[in-house]
């Protein structure tokens, strides 16, 4: 149902090629992010109290297409459920249909991969077989630290910290993966494709114009019915876990290891609002805005409840999905608390 080479080929040319770098300098940062990579492990290890075995998911430092590539691999897994929900419901694609529709849809799937493919950093993917992989994305890298005025070899090892710490929650806490994938596989029994293509344009029209409450949503606010939403409850719950966990390790190991990791939080704080109108307007529509939220009350959460019971008595929150915090939760850390604890 989708062109993944022509997605591929679209992202590739949005995305363009990075910053101007010599031969020489690309082969040191590729280095100096693997070293650092490495040198995570037992940084989180020693910080958070997770164990993970280590190299068990395979590190890629890549180029903008090698992102763009690895992720249409990871779409392709991650809508296999919906894409075979659909095909029971109305058959597969045949003829002309099929031939257009993979088109439109490796196209657009390829201008999403290509506006985020200039921004990503870094990725840990745990749908790849059979551990995940973790992904760097290098130019990217070379590209915000020049923006951000901030001292290289810092910012290489701060973005490697936040990276490596979903490695280890994937790979410390193994059922993780096939808890995130059930839930999709949920998304995907409440998918009613009929409904969604008759009415889902609407829907986003009014929600990025400003609905009859005056307030703008993103895709995934639109285009789900309160079954689908409450299962988005319950992922946005888990990724904001995900999300503030790994930010509160790379802000919590930093200050030994990396000078100046005050100044490269404030300044990136203020680059993740977004640069222009174009800019902002895409984050929105895209759940960008949410996926920042997710990075700023996971955090809090992650904090709120580490200080009040230490880090040993959080981690409890790894032990049994049961454990995983609700969407609510994540803004009352004291539920938690008292619900698990």
């Amino acid at each position: 149902m989708i062109d993944w080479e022509l997605a591929i080929s679209v992202g590739t040319r949005l995305a363009g090629p990075g910053p101007d770098i010599s031969r020489d300098e690309a082969r040191a940062v590729v280095a100096e992010l693997r070293e650092d990579a490495g040198r995570s492990t037992s940084l989180v290890r020693e910080y958070t109290g997770l164990v993970a075995a280590e190299k068990t998911a395979p590190l890629y430092v890549v180029d903008r297409p090698g992102w763009i590539r690895a992720n249409t691999e990871s779409f392709d897994v991650l809508l296999s459920p919906m894409v075979a929900k659909m095909t029971e419901k109305k058959g597969p694609p045949t003829g002309v249909s099929k031939a257009v529709g993979s088109r439109v849809t490796g196209a657009e799937v390829g201008a999403v991969l290509g506006f985020l493919g200039g921004k990503v950093l870094g990725q840990f993917d745990p749908f790849r077989d059979p551990a995940g992989r973790l992904l760097l994305v290098a130019p990217n890298i070379v590209h915000v630290e020049r923006e951000l005025g901030a001292n290289p070899t810092d910012f290489r090892l701060w973005v490697c910290l936040h990276e490596e710490t979903h490695r280890v929650q994937f790979t410390a806490v193994p059922w993780m993966r096939d808890h995130l994938f059930g839930q999709i596989e949920r998304l995907a029994d409440q998918l009613e494709p009929t409904k969604l293509l008759d009415d889902g344009l609407r829907r986003l029209v009014e929600a990025t114009r400003g609905g009859p409450d005056g307030q703008r949503g993103s895709l995934l606010d639109v285009l789900g019915t309160p079954e689908q939403r409450e299962i988005m409850d319950h992922l946005t719950g888990v990724m904001s876990l995900l999300e503030g966990h790994a930010d509160v390790v790379m802000d919590g190991v930093g200050p030994s290891v990396i000078p100046s990791v005050a100044e490269i939080r404030k300044r990136f704080n203020t680059r993740r609002k977004g640069a222009g109108p174009l800019d902002r307007f895409l984050r929105r529509v895209l759940g960008l805005d949410a996926k920042m939220a997710q990075y700023r009350d996971g955090a809090k959460f992650v904090r709120g409840v580490v200080d009040k019971v230490g880090m040993a008595d959080f981690n409890v929150v790894w032990q049994d999905p049961a454990h995983l915090p609700s969407k609510a939760e994540i803004a009352d850390p004291a539920a938690w608390v008292s619900r698990v604890l």
